[in-house]
């Protein structure tokens, strides 16, 4: 693309990163901007690159992502790759943070958080069904016209609403080919509340509970820190910023992740789950920030490494995944599949939360810590981080994550084997 006359020419790939900074430098000032004390801090990154997707990007009748101006070429692989990349980072990051003491709070929450783990996706599906029930007596939408795809609609909805990118992959696997798409277009729809709707519930429960955030957070199990661990001054290390073992950590955590497990009697051929590079990462840095060392190398970088590859890896995933959002979105909006994700929001989101303080009587911040974890949502997770002011409660995140991940794999399959 040249400017000014030619004086200036920049490439696609050139173009894209221009375009991507920019979302990062105008979320961060949206972010800062208070209404009665509450903020959307790095969603708005997400509603930035959502904007951004909508005005310059369109996507065309073979899926490509293209720029409404300049050259035909795609973004969509260069945008995955941000969004993978930043991923990676942000729940490496995470894992070494909560693995000092994940072990313990697992060992003395465990029969909370899994009730969590499970009730969340399961309230998500029944939901679901609930929009499929209607929508054969209402009609399936101003787009739709049969039932296969309204399920692969819905489907991809409940994986948006709960932002779970392994549920929308189970979720394209084991659909027809024909309906992959409409999966796609319903995860981008719902998507956008889902991040949204979970970013301002963190930061208005506390407000509305009118918590004392300087108690809750001694309400934490207070475990050994990272910092604590390094007290073995023989250890060595390959790097003083600690970038080795992390990249160690991101290499095996995408190794598992990829590790499939058969769920029918097709074995391989049929449904299978996998952990997807999100849960492998999660779990591999678990194990390295709880036994902190492998023979006398020290393998856990410095917390001042992980909180900044944390931030960074949160908004490069925000904006990698809400330029094409906001593309799509604006392809194949309908206002009744945009209410069906708010709903398969809100209504988990609201119950869980009443059921986790007056059932299991736990405390806001492990509440609120295990719901983002039942819900897969990273922008949530690095929400409460900012509000608690404290990353302990990356630990209850942690501990019901994996449970989700399952629960939520295996719903979304379900509801397309059962309609």
């Amino acid at each position: 693309m040249s400017l000014f006359g030619g004086l200036i020419s920049i490439g696609s790939t050139s173009l894209l990163l221009l375009i991507v900074f920019s979302v990062l430098f105008l979320g961060y000032a949206l972010g800062r901007i208070k209404i009665k004390g509450i903020s959307l801090g790095d969603a708005g990154v997400f509603l930035v690159a959502l904007l951004a997707g909508a005005l310059f990007f369109g996507v065309n009748k073979s899926g490509a992502l293209l720029l409404n101006f300049g050259s035909n070429y795609d973004h969509s692989q260069g945008l995955a790759l941000i969004e993978s990349f930043g991923l990676i980072l942000f729940v490496t990051s995470v894992g070494y943070m909560a693995g000092p003491r994940f072990v313990q709070n697992l060992r003395h929450n465990f029969a909370r958080y899994a009730p969590l783990g499970v009730l969340i996706p399961l309230m998500g599906g029944v939901i679901a069904v609930g929009c499929i029930l209607l929508g054969e007596l209402i009609g399936y939408g101003s787009t739709i016209k049969e039932q296969d795809g309204f399920v692969a609609m819905i489907v991809g909805i409940l994986s948006g609403a709960l932002t779970s990118t392994p549920a929308f992959s189970a979720a394209k696997a084991t659909v027809a080919a024909e309906y992959m798409g409409l999966v796609s277009v319903g995860h981008g729809i719902a998507y956008i509340f889902g991040v949204v709707g979970k970013v301002l519930f963190i930061q208005l429960i506390p407000r509305i509970e009118k918590a004392d955030m300087e108690k809750e957070r001694t309400l934490l199990l207070p475990t050994a820190s990272i910092d604590d661990k390094k007290e073995d001054r023989k250890l060595f290390s390959l790097d003083t910023a600690g970038l080795a073992p992390f990249a160690l950590a991101a290499i095996l955590g995408t190794v598992v992740g990829q590790i499939k497990i058969p769920l029918s009697a097709d074995g391989f051929d049929g449904t299978c789950f996998a952990l997807t590079t999100t849960g492998g990462c999660l779990l591999v840095s678990l194990l390295f920030g709880h036994f902190g060392r492998i023979g006398k190398w020290n393998i856990l970088p410095p917390t001042k490494t992980l909180k900044l590859l944390r931030e960074l890896g949160l908004v490069l995933f925000l904006a990698g995944a809400g330029i094409p959002g906001g593309a799509e979105f604006v392809a194949c909006f309908d206002p009744i599949y945009f209410l069906y994700g708010a709903v398969m929001t809100v209504i988990p989101l609201i119950l869980a939360y009443l059921f986790a303080k007056f059932v299991l009587k736990m405390g806001l911040l492990n509440n609120l810590g295990a719901i983002t974890g039942a819900m897969t949502s990273t922008p949530a997770l690095g929400t409460l981080i900012s509000t608690a002011g404290t990353e302990d409660v990356a630990t209850a995140y942690a501990a019901t994550y994996p449970i989700a991940l399952i629960t939520v794999v295996l719903v979304s399959q379900f509801l397309i084997i059962l309609f």
